[in-house]
């Protein structure tokens, strides 16, 4: 056993003799030198830090429920956060497409205004203008409700999946009881 560990560090000297005269392994030593130096400071971070020293003890399943829950908070958190941009954009989107349109109708009144075209309409061409309006006021509409009901199912969904989230945990459990029972010896 000695001599085995004796012949691995010899191996690992000559490993580092040869890589010292070797100008491409520079990266590779200082990499190895920057590793030993990392795991030293991690080595004196948890020999004198009490909190972490006491950690090692802490089951896993701890530590995960807790970065779980601390995952799951900073998610909600953040929620108010997107909804004010997300409004803040689309109000800005609808007040660009607003500005577009009025821009555009100022510059062909401007035209039309220059050149003396009539710009007196029939009553057949007012009608057409505002029933098109109409038409497509009532398909927003339509598509809005279809959005909101399509999001309020989708969140009816996710309700059920949350309230039916520990019975599919529970037929997890029998299924891993029966898999432990079928590979286990019984003792009698």
């Amino acid at each position: 056993m000695i001599m085995r560990s004796q012949d691995s560090n010899i191996k690992k000297v000559n490993l580092l003799q040869f890589m010292s005269k070797s100008k491409i392994d520079k990266n590779i030593k200082h990499q190895i030198k920057s590793e030993q130096a990392s795991k030293q400071q991690i080595r004196t971070v948890q020999t004198s830090n009490p909190e972490i020293r006491s950690d090692t003890s802490k089951d896993f399943f701890v530590t995960y429920k807790q970065n779980v829950e601390k995952y799951f908070e900073q998610m909600e958190n953040s929620i108010p956060k997107y909804y004010q941009t997300l409004t803040e954009l689309q109000q800005e989107f609808l007040q660009a497409w607003e500005n577009m349109f009025n821009a555009s109708l100022a510059v062909q009144k401007e035209f039309v205004s220059k050149t003396g075209l009539d710009t007196k309409q029939s009553s057949v061409a007012s009608k057409f203008v505002s029933d098109t309006t109409e038409a497509a006021i009532k398909a927003r509409t339509v598509r809005d409700k279809i959005i909101l009901t399509s999001i309020d199912t989708t969140k009816e969904n996710v309700k059920e999946w949350n309230r039916r989230s520990q019975e599919f945990a529970d037929l997890n459990r029998k299924i891993m009881q029966s898999w432990i029972s079928s590979f286990t010896t019984r003792k009698n």
